[in-house]
């Protein structure tokens, strides 16, 4: 390993890309049609709530000083980072349904933990592949109408929403960077996938996100599988003082592990990735697969023997101190 005159590593993510779709470098791709009509053929999906009306909402303030990261849950993998001088807001979602339509796709079972109109001024909106859960067109239309965010997606996925007049937006492959006025972004690895209909499979990129502010490093892993990638991420930038992964949409695992981390992965990768603290996202507001809305919740801290895991309720806020 060789290391760059800021100390860290000088390593290269893997090729990913073929000349038209994107892949998994070295690990499991996900799974095609034949097997999804298999999975939903034989589904054995646990009861589930059709609606869970235990949210508290909270309000976050409109900004942040000191040295702490502010970190809000509001659903799903919505997350409010707050940190002196920005606001982030990572995959925002607040419709009522993860799909094309306000008709059609998966129907929220939990309401937002920040209602829309105490959602503070957002700086930078980040989004980590195109899939209807985090990509959702109607909260970033709105986000755009405010005027004041600059969006970051992964490669080839910045033409949907210039379609849609939501900008200025920013394309960023593995392993390059954005600087912005308070911090810098800086795309990642994710074992996962893209598409949002039947011919555009893998057409865009998928990632995670290490952002830098005052010295300090939060990861944002998006969407993903259990992976190399988690190494590969500690080995060039170091530890985060702060991760946000998933423990959610995992069963069954002979069709899901590829692209979703069971909770058991989560707390590995935690440990791969030496984070100071790790919160628990791609929980508790979807029924996306097979457990129930809960479980990823239940299993995660019956498995997470230590305070520095934490599983947020949607509205629920941490504090990080990164002195």
């Amino acid at each position: 390993m060789v290391l760059t005159q800021d100390g860290r590593s000088d390593l290269v993510f893997p090729k990913h890309f073929d000349g038209t779709r994107f892949y998994n470098p070295g690990a499991p791709q996900a799974r095609g049609i034949l097997e999804g009509l298999r999975w939903k053929l034989t589904s054995q999906p646990e009861p589930s709530p059709r609606f869970i009306a235990d949210v508290r909402q909270s309000l976050p303030p409109r900004r942040v000083d000191g040295s702490e990261v502010r970190t809000t849950l509001v659903n799903h993998s919505t997350v409010l980072l707050q940190q002196r001088g920005s606001n982030i807001l990572t995959d925002p979602i607040w419709s009522e349904r993860a799909g094309p339509f306000s008709w059609i796709g998966p129907r929220r079972r939990r309401p937002p933990g920040v209602s829309w109109d105490d959602l503070p001024r957002i700086d930078t909106v980040l989004i980590s592949h195109n899939h209807y859960d985090h990509l959702d067109l109607p909260t970033l239309r709105r986000l755009a109408a405010r005027g004041d965010s600059t969006f970051i997606v992964p490669a080839r996925g910045a033409r949907l929403l210039r379609s849609e007049n939501i900008g200025p937006v920013h394309e960023l492959e593995w392993g390059e960077s954005l600087s912005l006025p308070a911090l810098t972004v800086h795309c990642v690895p994710a074992q996962h996938f893209s598409g949002r209909g039947i011919h555009d499979r893998n057409r865009t990129l998928w990632c995670g996100y290490v952002i830098e502010c005052q010295e300090r490093l939060v990861y944002f892993a998006g969407d993903t599988g259990f992976g190399p990638h988690f190494a590969q991420i500690r080995e060039k930038f170091g530890s985060p003082r702060l991760a946000l992964l998933p423990i959610g949409a995992y069963q069954p695992r002979w069709f899901m592990s590829a692209v979703h981390m069971a909770p058991d992965e989560a707390v590995i990768a935690h440990g791969i990735l030496g984070a100071g603290t790790s919160i628990a996202i791609h929980h508790g507001t979807f029924q996306l697969t097979d457990e129930s809305l809960d479980t990823p919740k239940k299993e995660l801290i019956a498995r997470a023997h230590n305070e520095s895991f934490l599983v947020l309720n949607n509205g629920e806020f941490a504090e990080i101190d990164t002195q």
